[in-house]
């Protein structure tokens, strides 16, 4: 963003990664996202706020979605009748249906049944105070150099078992983003403030999953199979939910309306080339 003439404060937990966001043009204030005195200094400095932070140690799964709750929580609070947009993310694996999921479905879920939903909980909670709130919905991947999502993750188990794997045909689809398009999409939302208040972030609508096992196993010059039942479990462990999701989003009307138009290398490619087969 700072390319395109804004002033980027980020939050980040450590002098190294202060030093690289130096670096990218912003100004770090280091700080943890769980102090809300540090949030509130935050929001008191900057005219908008993009929130993408999210504890991704799936060990204490709902206690970093409650988290996630409670940062919104006081990022509202603070925002109140300020006028300032808050930018929240969410995840769009959470809404499946036998067609592509739109910006105009709602998740119906509640916290107690779906963890992650607390996220939408809240942005609906501070949206109700009367605070300009978007919420964007991001691909189980978003993919680029550096990433540490999804993909790493997969490529570490499919190295461990010495095979890359789907489940069943691997018929289920993910959709998918370039890092880059959906930074794009985040500016956009704050240069706009869109009547739209639900956005998606796809490039991708929807690639199979047994490409994606495809992809690594032809990197990594390792055997593709199929798994099921407790050979799937043994094989992903407790990824095997995530290897599992099918979900295809269409984002016709996010791109329409803010003019989006991703142009970054697919996901397919950038296994290829964005180094994820070098990932230790």
């Amino acid at each position: 963003m700072s390319g395109n003439g804004h002033e980027v404060l980020g939050l980040v937990r450590s002098e190294k990664s202060a030093e690289l966001l130096a670096a990218a043009g912003a100004t770090p204030l280091l700080g943890d996202v769980n102090d809300p005195e540090m949030l509130r200094r935050g929001v008191a400095e900057s005219e908008a706020i993009i929130h993408t932070a999210f504890n991704h140690d799936f060990s204490q799964f709902k206690a970093s979605c409650e988290a996630d709750r409670k940062v919104i929580e006081t990022l509202g609070q603070a925002l109140a009748g300020s006028g300032k947009p808050l930018v929240i993310t969410t995840g769009m694996g959470l809404l499946r249906y036998d067609r592509p999921v739109t910006e105009d479905d709602v998740l119906n879920a509640k916290s107690d049944e779906i963890p992650r939903a607390a996220t939408d909980e809240a942005a609906n909670a501070v949206a109700a105070q009367s605070v300009d709130v978007y919420l964007v919905r991001l691909p189980p991947s978003v993919h680029g150099a550096g990433d540490h999502g999804f993909v790493p993750m997969i490529i570490d188990i499919t190295k461990e078992k010495g095979e890359s794997a789907y489940i069943g045909d691997g018929s289920n689809r993910w959709p998918a983003v370039h890092r880059h398009d959906a930074a794009v999409l985040y500016r956009l939302v704050v240069e706009q403030r869109p009547a739209l208040k639900v956005l998606h972030a796809v490039a991708e609508e929807g690639i199979l999953f047994r490409e994606i096992a495809g992809a690594i196993g032809t990197g990594l010059d390792l055997p593709v199979v199929s798994k099921t039942g407790d050979a799937a479990a043994a094989h992903f462990g407790w990824f095997q939910h995530f290897a599992g999701i099918g979900c295809i989003a269409s984002s016709e009307k996010t791109r329409a309306v803010l003019g989006w138009k991703p142009g970054a290398p697919g996901l397919l490619e950038d296994i290829a080339v964005a180094g994820y087969l070098t990932v230790s």
